[in-house]
């Protein structure tokens, strides 16, 4: 083997020799296992999210996979509507065109190309990662059969009553012209403005005042309302007041929503323009007025003088003139939410327009009752309860889209306005009885790419054509997703696969908090705190990492602070850390938690974890390399412990992935491999080597080897490559037939041993002891002791016999004695493992007083150190203004100096007693 690990040498030929030997695809099995990976955008690249949610689903394929399983991880990207729609009009926008001068077949065939030439990075991306989906079933949304079945889907609920068009309120976007899902609308605070607006009273006495943050919108108003209960307006509810601006009155009414602590207690309606002016309206069935064109500007509906005016150019012009009337009292600073669309980043509005809607209440029934009777189960169980809560308050689902890219609504349009639908125009033509002259005009709408992701758990399985797979791998295992589409995409697979297979699409629904940075922040382009997960792969210096992360900021204001805070935290850049140690710290963040923090601290010690790894294989291998490893019929007292430790350690891990706990797993895995196999085993093995017979050398030797074998097919499913390349340098000497660990079983444990457990535990209590003394005594490590040994048990005598060989390689201890309980031990350090002394004579071992010397200097520095970490924490204008990270790190110093000032007082303490 190399002298050191370096994944980079390693990672991509074996993901070539996996792929290359077909072993992602399904190859029969006692039963079957299968896994959707949630399609990625074909416009999109790997991040964060992505990178530790393929590590999760990836680690339960493979673990499965060496279970036994015919396991299918069926991978593929969603056609994403409005993202690959933007991606191609820019590029035509860069030659000065349009979409409009294309037309629409030319311009999707444009989508095709660039689709065929430039998409689909993702998946190049995931090989990456390692991720072992079956590529060769890899689907898109808009392959021709997946095609087939969204058009079987929306005719079907369209001849059952459930699909139909109608006019109804909308999140729009006003720059791409389409209606957008509230998961396409991104709604944060801004600096904003309050107009406080007087409505005067159709009769004459007097006015209302009503805020409102959007003055332009007023010209829509169809009533005021009041709280029924605000005591101020009991008398006039029913009053009219006059629109300013316009000729029009508007009724003033009483409805519940309003708030009578909030300004005035009045509230203007306007129901074309506002959701809850919307609900309000069909409460007192108030007239609709739409004010803007598809654009936002104004259209037809407002006054003349605004007509044709962009919303917010109509928003300064209507200021002014309520102004110039003495209609505006006064206005004010305010906060607001403002909802942007995902895409154009422009400002979306509540819009009123005819759309298609899926009538979900009939399909919704069913989805709520199969989590109930647990037919399907969410982990952790408390998203079952965000589940309900939706699904009890769910409203009819907005399908249409006002796009070219993505599958056109299967509907056409007589001459008079009737809607005809099929799977193909003559379908549609045939069911109505219509002759051929009579001309149709098919719907310009798309569908929601929600719509044909809503399908996937069983259009990807060949539904409605092909019955073998779906056979198979339907009901799939489980579903690993991010709690944020719980209600997008789950719910709505949960009601397709119900209403369309008569069966629930998965068992498991596996919910993942989401990636934040190391100060628990979102990471966002605009934070400039974004990593990639592949940066972390393979390193990137520093002058790249800056211009990526100051790169195609919406705000380019931002960008010195963005440089100077990326030059701060990455001086020297990100080093190369490699898939496995990136893949097993995503493993360790994996807990229930709905927030994971991610700090280069935890990959950097992973990446140590896989240095461990490779250099306790390099020990094992010079070890046992041209000798026998013959396996024993009664192991020694150590073998049985670390066997025991293992077999202990893997059945911790199975029912810890049983159970989705893959931090647990992780931890386990850590512990063992780290503490246990590299820091204890490798040390009792080396003694072994160096005293004991051949027959005890060999087995040894055959544990050594085992032992890591069956480590690494524990380990293989977090880290897939740096246990591939061992376990290949392994297997020979054990006999071991196959070419890959990935397709080797995983491990089954065997016997579990406390009594042989218990006995190593006090082994290295004891010798963690004398190391202890020797530390504290500054006593060179190669230094011989001798120890006293008093009170203590008959089984610590027993024991001490047991392994003298181990207690005296690894504690370097020469001689031992048991002395009476009246021994002087005044000239002895002390040790306590239970309730056995060991006793350490210090005469001849250490001057006491150059020691004190020593010590006392020591002592010293630490203290002047405590004293500066006390004052920059105690110095308020530090701790507010230092970056967090620093603040933090300086209180890790402080604890760290208070301990090795209270460790050296200990030790003089100690030396002073021995004086005279």
């Amino acid at each position: 083997m190399e002298k050191s690990y370096n994944p980079a040498d390693i990672e991509q030929r074996w993901y070539r020799f996996w792929e290359d030997k077909s072993y992602f695809e399904p190859s029969g099995g006692e039963h079957s296992y299968c896994i959707m990976l949630p399609p990625p955008n074909v416009t999109g690249s790997l991040h964060m999210g992505h990178a530790f949610q393929d590590t999760i689903m990836d680690t339960l394929t493979r673990w499965q996979r060496m279970k036994g399983a015919d396991t299918l991880w069926q991978p593929g990207t969603d056609h994403a509507g409005i993202a690959t729609q933007m991606v191609v009009e820019r590029q035509l926008l860069a030659d000065g065109k349009s979409r409009h001068d294309l037309g629409r077949d030319r311009f999707v065939d444009a989508v095709w190309d660039w689709k065929e030439h430039s998409g689909d990075t993702i998946s190049k991306q995931m090989r990456r990662l390692g991720t072992s989906v079956a590529w060769s079933r890899h689907r898109f949304t808009m392959d021709e059969d997946l095609s087939h079945a969204v058009k079987q889907v929306f005719v079907q609920l369209y001849d059952e009553g459930l699909i139909y068009r109608g006019k109804r309120l909308v999140n729009w976007d006003p720059v791409l012209h389409t209606a957008l899902s509230d998961l396409e609308v991104i709604s944060a605070e801004e600096n904003g403005k309050l107009w406080h607006i007087r409505y005067p009273r159709k009769d004459g006495r007097g006015h209302l005042v009503v805020a409102t943050t959007r003055p332009e919108t007023l010209l829509g108003d169809t009533a005021v309302a009041v709280n029924p209960d605000d005591e101020r307006y009991q008398g006039i509810v029913g009053e009219e007041l006059k629109l300013p601006l316009t000729s029009r009155t508007i009724p003033i009414i009483a409805d519940e929503h309003v708030d009578a602590e909030f300004g005035s207690g009045c509230v203007k309606i306007t129901p074309a323009h506002d959701f809850n002016d919307y609900e309000i309206g069909k409460r007192h069935q108030l007239p609709i007025i739409n004010i803007l064109q598809d654009s936002a500007s104004l259209n037809e509906n407002a006054p003349e003088a605004y007509r044709g005016m962009d919303r917010f150019e109509a928003r300064k012009k209507i200021v002014e003139d309520l102004e110039a009337l003495g209609l505006l009292e006064k206005i004010e600073d305010h906060k607001l939410m403002i909802p942007r669309g995902d895409r154009s980043h422009a400002v979306v509005e509540p819009y009123l327009t005819d759309q298609w809607y899926v009538k979900i209440e009939p399909l919704a029934r069913p989805a709520i009752e199969a989590v109930e009777d647990g037919r399907i189960s969410f982990v952790p169980a408390n998203w079952s309860k965000t589940y309900f809560d939706w699904m009890h308050r769910i409203e009819d689902w907005c399908i249409s889209r006002q796009l070219w890219w993505g599958h056109r609504i299967p509907a056409w349009y007589d001459p008079d306005g009737n809607i005809h639908v099929g799977m193909s125009e003559e379908e549609a033509r045939l069911k109505a009885g219509l002759p051929d002259d009579v001309e149709l005009r098919q719907d310009t709408d798309v569908l929601d790419t929600w719509f044909s992701s809503a399908l996937w758990p069983f259009s990807t399985l060949g539904w409605p054509q092909s019955a073998d797979s779906l056979e198979r791998f339907y009901p799939t295992s489980v579903l690993v997703t991010g709690f944020d589409i719980i209600f997008f995409w789950v719910a709505r697979m949960i009601m397709m696969g119900i209403k369309f297979m008569g069966d629930v699409p998965f068992k498991t629904v596996y919910i993942h908090g989401l990636i934040r940075d190391g100060h628990g922040q979102k990471m966002s382009k605009s934070k400039g705190n974004v990593l990639d997960p592949l940066d972390l792969i393979e390193g990137i210096e520093l002058e790249p990492l800056v211009k990526k992360r100051v790169s195609g900021l919406m705000q380019p204001q931002m960008a010195p602070a963005i440089e100077k805070a990326t030059r701060q935290e990455f001086p020297d850049g990100i080093p190369a850390f490699g898939t496995d140690a990136l893949r097993f710290t995503f493993a360790a963040l994996a807990t229930t938690g709905r927030d994971i923090r991610f700090d280069l601290g935890r990959i950097e010690g992973n990446r140590n974890f896989c240095n461990k790894l490779w250099n306790a294989a390099r020990f094992v291998l010079m070890q046992t390399e041209g000798k026998e490893a013959i396996p024993s019929s009664s192991p020694g007292s150590i073998d049985q412990w670390i066997l025991s430790r293992l077999n202990r350690a893997i059945k911790e891990v199975d029912e810890h992935l049983n159970s989705y706990r893959l931090d647990l797993a992780a931890q386990t895995l850590y512990e063992f491999i780290w503490n246990e196999y590299c820091d204890w085993y490798l040390e009792f093995a080396k003694s072994t080597m160096l005293t004991g017979s051949p027959t005890e050398q060999a087995a040894t030797r055959h544990t050594l080897l085992s032992v890591l074998e069956t480590s690494l097919r524990a380990l293989h499913p977090i880290m897939p490559f740096i246990t591939e390349e061992i376990w290949q340098r392994v297997r020979a000497p054990l006999g071991i037939k196959g070419d890959s660990i990935m397709m080797q079983p995983f491990p089954e444990y065997g016997n579990i041993d406390p009594a042989a457990e218990r006995g190593v535990e006090w082994l290295k209590e004891v010798i963690q002891g004398v190391r202890r003394v020797r530390s504290e005594l500054n006593l060179p490590p190669g230094k011989l002791l001798d120890i006293w040994l008093q009170s203590g048990t008959e089984e610590d005598r027993s024991r001490f016999t047991r392994f003298d060989e181990a207690l005296s390689h690894l504690g370097r201890i020469q001689s031992s004695l048991w002395v009476e309980e009246d021994a002087d031990s005044s000239q002895c350090a002390v040790a306590l493992v239970g309730e056995l002394k060991l006793l350490i004579p210090l005469k001849g071992l250490v001057d006491v007083e150059q020691e004190l010397t020593r010590l006392n200097k020591q002592l010293a520095r630490e203290d002047l150190d405590l004293k500066k970490s006390e004052g920059k924490l105690g110095n308020k204008r530090f701790v507010d203004n230092a970056p967090a990270a620093v603040v933090e790190q300086e209180r890790q110093r402080l604890s760290s100096h208070r301990a090795n000032v209270d460790n050296l007082r200990l030790q003089i303490r100690q030396l002073e007693s021995m004086r005279g």
